[in-house]
């Protein structure tokens, strides 16, 4: 073969080469295509009854969405900031610290149910909670707890009331709703929320699936 046209040949396999080698660096492989393909969304945590309500934010009455807590365990309480309880905030704030990272909320509902014993106005409850005891759970407007009493009563606190036959009977009742809704506890308000026994419980409704 003339030697011209040897490199000719040389030069065209090489460039044939190259040009097989730059399509496969392009060309989506099966694995490479579905590396690339978005993972699909996680589906959000379908809201259960319990939390189908919508609830007025203590420092300022904006409505806040109780689903917003769906696939969360969640203590219900309510509060008032001049009870022989009261310093169960401490309690209540110790336990949404220790475990909101694996799934857990308080939820505080200030009320006059019970002695008369809270403040006047929702900025005076908001004040004394921050500055007193460090709340940094969420709290809500101030209401009525007692179904059956001579104020509408909060919704939630009803439909709790009938999920679990327990009503409050003094400030700082506690419900413990599970991630799903379905498991209620309750505890008087001589529980502590850092007792052993309510403890158990939200341990339990932490590790139900």
């Amino acid at each position: 073969m003339h030697k011209t046209s040897f490199h000719r040949t040389l030069f065209g396999a090489a460039l044939a080469l190259w040009v097989v080698l730059a399509v496969l660096a392009v060309w989506p492989s099966p694995a490479r295509a579905q590396a690339a393909r978005p993972a699909p969304a996680t589906p959000a945590a379908a809201c259960p009854a319990l939390l189908q309500f919508t609830q007025p934010r203590l420092q300022d009455e904006k409505p806040q969405a109780l689903c917003q807590y769906a696939g969360k365990v969640v203590v219900v309480v309510n509060t008032a900031s001049k009870c022989g309880y009261t310093p169960q905030y401490k309690s209540l704030e110790t336990l949404n610290q220790r475990y909101g990272p694996r799934g857990l909320v308080v939820l505080g509902f200030p009320s006059g149910d019970f002695g008369g014993q809270e403040l006047g106005n929702n900025a005076a409850i908001a004040d004394f909670c921050e500055n007193t005891f460090n709340v940094r759970f969420p709290m809500f407007a101030k209401s009525s707890v007692m179904p059956g009493g001579r104020d509408t009563p909060n919704p939630l606190f009803r439909a709790l009331a009938e999920r679990t036959g327990k009503v409050p009977k003094w400030n700082f009742h506690k419900y413990i709703v599970g991630r799903d809704g379905q498991q209620v506890f309750s505890h008087g308000s001589d529980t502590d929320p850092l007792d052993p026994a309510f403890l158990k419980d939200v341990e339990r409704l932490l590790g139900a699936s």
